[in-house]
């Protein structure tokens, strides 16, 4: 059903955003997270948990804002970047599947809560972030950007095997955590009670 956004809703959408800019630059908050020179960032993992926890709409409009700061200038992509240029990045397809990620998998936790839903909604999500990010990176470089030598769509597809097994095992613990989350602070307490005034 929906609602019009109330003033809890939209505070939450920063919240979401300043979140997406410490998964964006996890690494350089906290060195030791880079496991054999590959960063592990958590921007699948919020956006994610923008949408199950938030539900679909808000959700994406979390992670639409989060992309419109960043292409404002505001540093919150990766290593601090922002600007309109970003829209040229070979990998600024990540950064929009974001919006689709966080929305598809509200939209699937909205249907149950069951803790099975939000695996399999956060499992979805990180699926459509994958999809989405690795064919825009692909065609960017195959028609604007400058593609290293050899550079095929199997090669595309097999540069996100290294992050994949960290992506998979973090999806999973963001479905574990947003149904618990749902169980106790979503549900109850300050939370519950400042959600229903701001309705």
């Amino acid at each position: 059903m929906n609602r019009k956004l109330t003033t809890f809703d939209l505070t939450l959408v920063p919240l979401f955003v300043a979140l997406m800019c410490i998964g964006a630059n996890i690494t350089s908050i906290v060195p030791f997270m880079v496991v054999g020179g590959v960063p592990i960032t958590l921007q699948t993992f919020f956006a994610i948990l923008a949408g199950i926890i938030l539900g679909s709409r808000l959700g994406a409009i979390a992670m639409i804002v989060y992309a419109l700061v960043g292409l404002l200038g505001i540093p919150v992509f990766a290593k601090f970047g922002g600007g309109f240029a970003h829209i040229l990045s070979p990998t600024f397809g990540f950064i929009i599947s974001f919006i689709f990620t966080a929305y598809f998998a509200g939209k699937i936790v909205e249907k149950s809560k069951a803790v099975s839903t939000y695996i399999i909604a956060s499992l979805v999500g990180m699926m459509i972030n994958y999809a989405f990010g690795t064919n825009w990176m692909y065609f960017a470089y195959k028609l604007w950007a400058a593609a290293p030598e050899g550079f095929t769509y199997t090669m595309a597809w097999l540069w996100m095997v290294v992050p994949l097994p960290k992506d998979i095992f973090l999806a999973v613990c963001a479905g574990l955590l947003a149904h618990r989350l749902d169980k106790t602070v979503l549900s109850k307490g300050l939370f519950k009670r400042a959600n229903r005034l701001a309705s």
